[in-house]
C-alpha cells in the first residue's frame, strides 16, 4: 500500500506499508526531505509498526514524535508522516485522487442556490456525484445569512424590500453575504471528507483555498489566507468562506469574494455590517467595493473563467449541466426548506 504527502511549502513524504491483522506492518518512510541522523529513519518506522490501520493521523504523528530522540525533520514534521500513513492506508485522499466536475446550474433565485448546494453536496456524500466545484451565478438579488445567525439582528427587512432583497438562510455557518448579480464571486466546492482527512476544521479552510489563492495572483492580486476564514490583499479583505461538513461523509465549502459591490446599499441592509465596518476605516458613504475589478481591471466573467482554468489545470476539470433529477430534487428542497419563514426565521 502506497501514499504520498507533498508538505505545503515543503517536501516530499512516501510511504509505503502492508496491513496484518488490521495492524501495520513492514512500514518504509522515503521522500526527498531531510533527516539528521540517519538512525531516526528507522527508529520512526519502527514505532509505526504493529499501530492499529484505523488510527488517526494525530496517533501516528504522536508515534513518530516519540520515536525521534532529538533527531531534526527538515522539509516535514511528525503529521506529515501521519498524512501519508492515511493515504497509504486509503483513508486520506489528494486532490489527483479525484475526477472533478465543473457544475453550470445557470442563474437561480437564492432558495434555489441554497437547495442546490445542499442537493449537490449530499450528492457526493452518497457516492452518487464526483467531487465538484460549481460558481454561483444569480437571477436576483440576495442576503444569505449563516446557519445560526439571527434574522432581526443581522437584517433590516424593511430595507431589504426596498431595495427588492430576498433574504435566504444557508445550510453553514458564518457571516451575511449581501449580493447582486454580477457584483460578486461565489464557488461552491463539493469534496468528499477523505481529503480533509486528519485536519482541523482551520487547516480544511486553508487547505481547501490554496487552488484560488494561487489563481488570484495569477491574476496580478497578492492574495493570501486570514484565519479562520477569509482571503485578504494588502488592501484589505476581499472574501469569506463557509463550511458544512454532512454526517455522509462529504464538505460543503463555499466562497464569496467581492467584485464590485454597492457598500452603501449593503450597509443599509445589514445591521451588523454596519458595526464591523465601523472600525476598519470605511468610508460609510462609499458608493462601491471593487477589489477584485479594480486590482485586475478584468470582467468578472474573465476572472471566474481564469479560476476555472487554473482550478483545471492544476486537477483536472470536466463541466457538465445540473441533470433533471437533480434539478427536480433542488426545486423541491427549495420550496420545502429554503423558501420558508421558519428555515429563514429558525434563528429569529
Amino acid at each position: 500500500m502506497h501514499g504520498e504527502y507533498k508538505v505545503p511549502g515543503g517536501k516530499l513524504v512516501v510511504i509505503d506499508l502492508e496491513v496484518e491483522d488490521g495492524r501495520l506492518a513492514d512500514v518504509r518512510l522515503s521522500g526527498d526531505f531531510f533527516l539528521e541522523p540517519d538512525e531516526a529513519l528507522g527508529r520512526i518506522t519502527g514505532a509505526l509498526v504493529g499501530m492499529p490501520a484505523d488510527a488517526s493521523v494525530a496517533s501516528y504523528a504522536g508515534a513518530v514524535e516519540s520515536a525521534l530522540d532529538g533527531a531534526a525533520m527538515i522539509g516535514f514534521d511528525p503529521r506529515a508522516v501521519g498524512f501519508a500513513v492515511t493515504r497509504a492506508l486509503g483513508r486520506s485522499t489528494s486532490w489527483h485522487d479525484h475526477a472533478f466536475e465543473l457544475v453550470d446550474a445557470g442563474p437561480l433565485h437564492p432558495a434555489d442556490q441554497m437547495a442546490l448546494d445542499e442537493v449537490l453536496a449530499t450528492q457526493v456524500a452518497q457516492g452518487v456525484r464526483p467531487p465538484s466545484l460549481r460558481f454561483w451565478e444569480w437571477a436576483s438579488n440576495a442576503v444569505i445569512i449563516g446557519s445560526f445567525q439571527s434574522l432581526s439582528n443581522e437584517v433590516d427587512l424593511d430595507a431589504a424590500a426596498r431595495h427588492d432583497v430576498t433574504v435566504v438562510r444557508r445550510m453553514s455557518g458564518g457571516g451575511a453575504m449581501f449580493v447582486e448579480p454580477g457584483n460578486t464571486i461565489t464557488y461552491s466546492l463539493y469534496v468528499p471528507a477523505s481529503l480533509v482527512e486528519g485536519l482541523s476544521f482551520a487547516e480544511s479552510y486553508a487547505f481547501l483555498d490554496a487552488w484560488v489563492l494561487r489563481a488570484l495572483k495569477g491574476l496580478g492580486i497578492d492574495a493570501s489566507y486570514v484565519p479562520l476564514n477569509d482571503i485578504a490583499t494588502p488592501h484589505g479583505k476581499i472574501g469569506g468562506a463557509a463550511q458544512k461538513r454532512l454526517a455522509g461523509g462529504a464538505v460543503l465549502h463555499h466562497v464569496t469574494m467581492s467584485y464590485d459591490m454597492d457598500a452603501a446599499k449593503m450597509l443599509d441592509i445589514l445591521r451588523i455590517g454596519r458595526e464591523k465596518l465601523s472600525d476598519k476605516g470605511t468610508v460609510s458613504a462609499a458608493k462601491r467595493v471593487d477589489p477584485l475589478k479594480s486590482q485586475t481591471g478584468m470582467s468578472r466573467e474573465k476572472i471566474v473563467e481564469a479560476m476555472a482554468d487554473h482550478f483545471a489545470e492544476s486537477y483536472g476539470l470536466t463541466r457538465v449541466g445540473v441533470d433533471q433529477a437533480t434539478r427536480e430534487a433542488s426545486e423541491a428542497l427549495a420550496r420545502s426548506k429554503y423558501a420558508t419563514p421558519e428555515w429563514t426565521a429558525r434563528v429569529p
